[in-house]
């Protein structure tokens, strides 16, 4: 469940580095904190010390090994038909992403013993990461191991409230029977929001509420799902005919939310250049400035500023649709010569402008040259006969708390020194 934060349409797909092979090779060597590498590891061995020691005390029986297939296939086959709504929510999730697997977790807890639910888990979140997952590169190898442990911890918990006494004992249709699965919802729901929280801290260092535990809505649309899962577990136990009429709910529910995601990405996005638009690339400016703050002194991030020189000319002689043509293809030179972690965005005609989070002094130079140099090595094709080139880009550098102690004054002092060096003869880097 863990995610990352957007930097426009392009940037969403490029967030980390996939997985490349050997475990010394992973991304999350590069982008994972230490602290994170140890919290995930620990999950996933306690993950898979639950499964062997609840398998080794309580293994079932044939009922169990049914029920156990029953909801695999239910799981799958859920999760094929909406495989790609579930990529493209991927791609443009923030921290926290919700799933509706927990669907067939909770009727899992209710019908099978601890090691089998936690065994549901691995079983659905490995046929995720193999037909859904594994082709967004917002999904590492690492996120994806650490999600699925979290998901069995989760599990177990909620199915190991269930063999509490007068508990282990009740049936649906009686009033302690649903006193039960709620209280196997509850601890699921508390578990898995613990475990995920902790780990976006860990992995991000973000302390807000709505990084680390997701927003109300999504947490509305994580409760509709456990409720959808009582009713799954009703329905297999009483009628198990009956389960198909959770399934197209939960589709829809899965649709909504989708929709809801391209609304939100639609509303901060640039639709010329794919960019964050000034609203969106402000608001996350605003949020890496509070953390700066609130890690006081010796934190910094750094602010570009960048012109198309003479754009007008552009627009002038070959057309405004050429211009536009233009513009989408330095928006990709600017993304590709900056870092993952930077946010670029437009801040409307020919002006960009790019967030370094944590970065100051040379690396931040380095990376304005890097930006000019890519701008004036583009070659535009237009029409597939005409080629624009010879594009150039003015870049201002500013950096907290050098250039001010509030976002507004680093943003001022990075467009200040912009016009620095357009007047010093334009295609160059002042600071």
């Amino acid at each position: 469940m863990l995610g990352a934060g957007p930097r426009g349409v392009r940037g969403a797909l490029a967030a980390w580095r996939e997985w490349d092979g050997l475990p010394s090779r992973w991304g999350m060597w590069v982008v994972a904190r230490r602290r994170w590498i140890a919290y995930a590891v620990a999950c996933e061995l306690a993950a898979v010390s639950a499964v062997v020691v609840g398998f080794a005390t309580d293994f079932g029986g044939t009922v169990q090994v049914g029920w156990f297939a029953t909801l695999v296939v239910l799981g799958i086959a859920q999760a094929e038909m909406s495989r790609r709504i579930e990529r493209l929510r991927r791609w443009m999730s923030g921290q926290t992403h919700i799933n509706v697997t927990s669907v067939w977790y909770l009727a899992g807890a209710f019908l099978l013993p601890p090691a089998w639910v936690a065994l549901l888990a691995l079983v659905l979140y490995l046929h995720l990461w193999l037909r859904v997952w594994r082709s967004v590169r917002t999904r590492p190898a690492h996120r994806f191991l650490a999600s699925t442990a979290w998901a069995m911890l989760s599990c177990f918990a909620a199915s190991s409230v269930l063999t509490i006494d007068h508990l282990n004992d009740a049936t649906l249709n009686t009033w302690h029977g649903m006193l039960a699965l709620v209280a196997a919802a509850a601890v699921f729901e508390v578990v898995n929001m613990a475990l995920v929280a902790a780990g976006i801290y860990l992995y991000t260092g973000s302390r807000q509420a709505t990084d680390l535990l997701g927003t109300w809505e999504d947490n509305a649309f994580e409760i509709a799902t456990l409720c959808l899962g009582g009713l799954a577990a009703l329905a297999l136990v009483a009628q198990p005919v009956l389960v198909v009429f959770v399934v197209a709910p939960l589709l829809l529910l899965h649709r909504y939310l989708l929709l809801k995601q391209q609304l939100q990405v639609a509303a901060v996005t640039d639709e010329k250049t794919g960019l964050l638009n000034t609203a969106g690339w402000h608001d996350l400016a605003t949020r890496e400035f509070t953390r700066a703050r609130r890690r006081g002194p010796g934190s910094e991030f750094a602010v570009l500023m960048i012109d198309l020189d003479h754009f007008k000319r552009i627009n002038d002689t070959y057309g405004h649709l050429t211009g536009d043509e233009v513009l989408a293809a330095v928006a990709v030179a600017i993304e590709d010569a900056v870092r993952q972690s930077d946010t670029v965005g437009r801040f409307g005609g020919e002006e960009f402008v790019v967030l370094l989070p944590a970065t100051g002094g040379t690396p931040v130079l380095a990376i304005a040259e890097r930006v000019r140099v890519a701008v004036g090595e583009l070659g535009v094709v237009v029409g597939g006969t005409v080629q624009v080139s010879g594009l150039s880009v003015s870049v201002g550098v500013a950096g907290y708390p050098d250039a001010g102690d509030t976002l507004d004054q680093v943003l001022r002092s990075a467009d200040a020194a912009l016009y620095r060096a357009k007047d010093a003869g334009r295609n160059r880097v002042a600071v």
